[in-house]
């Protein structure tokens, strides 16, 4: 593969030394570009309109702006974009938010050089990839069947626990970095998935069923 055509990635993790690593994998690959790096969803977001990458590889757990929450903003942007979860966790609900927000794989940092490799290629052909664990945890869910909160976004749950907290909507918005009219958003979203009508009764739920720490 020629160096015009070759894959052109973005590194997304709030870790340098995470960052570091990705990059001289990179090195060793002729047909893999390293074109842009960001420590956070907020900056992947700007670094993205200046390099325009094919494929990002994308952290989950970050500052600012987490990883579902850039993924589901980059493929709103460039729907040909792929985007892999690159990450340590492997909860059921942060898999499931991710390819739910668009991502085309989900991968542990633990994978090979040369698995990672045909993951990036594979998903630039757009083909997924699911580590192991991950389609283990998928499969369980299917088996069990959903519960209670599972389909809370993690941002959700980051507004339910305010919520238990006793936080008004301008506290919560001041608190997340986000508008008003955004929480007023994920508030209605909690209560219709909890199956509730009010906050206080969204608050004890969460308490009753260990819905938020």
């Amino acid at each position: 593969m020629g160096e015009s055509e070759a894959i052109r990635v973005m590194l997304v993790d709030d870790h340098q030394m995470v960052r570091n690593g990705l990059s001289t994998f990179l090195l060793v690959h002729d047909d893999l570009e390293l074109v842009g790096e960001a420590s956070n969803g907020e900056q992947a977001l700007a670094v993205f309109e200046r390099v325009r990458p094919d494929v990002v590889l994308m952290d989950l757990k970050m500052p600012r702006m987490n990883g579902v929450d850039a993924t589901r903003a980059l493929v709103e942007r460039d729907p040909k974009l792929r985007v892999i979860a690159l990450t340590s966790f492997k909860e059921e609900a942060l898999i499931q938010e991710a390819l739910d927000a668009g991502a085309i794989g989900y991968l542990l940092k633990d994978i090979g050089a040369d698995d990672l490799a045909d993951a990036i290629r594979a998903a630039h052909r757009g083909e997924p990839t699911l580590a192991p664990e991950a389609a283990w945890v998928l499969f369980k869910a299917r088996r069990r069947g959903p519960e209670l909160g599972d389909d809370l976004t993690e941002r959700e749950r980051e507004v339910l626990a305010l919520i238990v907290e006793g936080q008004t909507n301008p506290e919560i918005a001041e608190r997340l970095i986000i508008s008003q009219s955004t929480v007023k958003t994920h508030v209605s979203s909690i209560l219709s998935k909890l199956g509730v009508s009010t906050r206080t009764e969204a608050a004890s739920l969460a308490l009753q069923k260990g819905l938020v720490d």
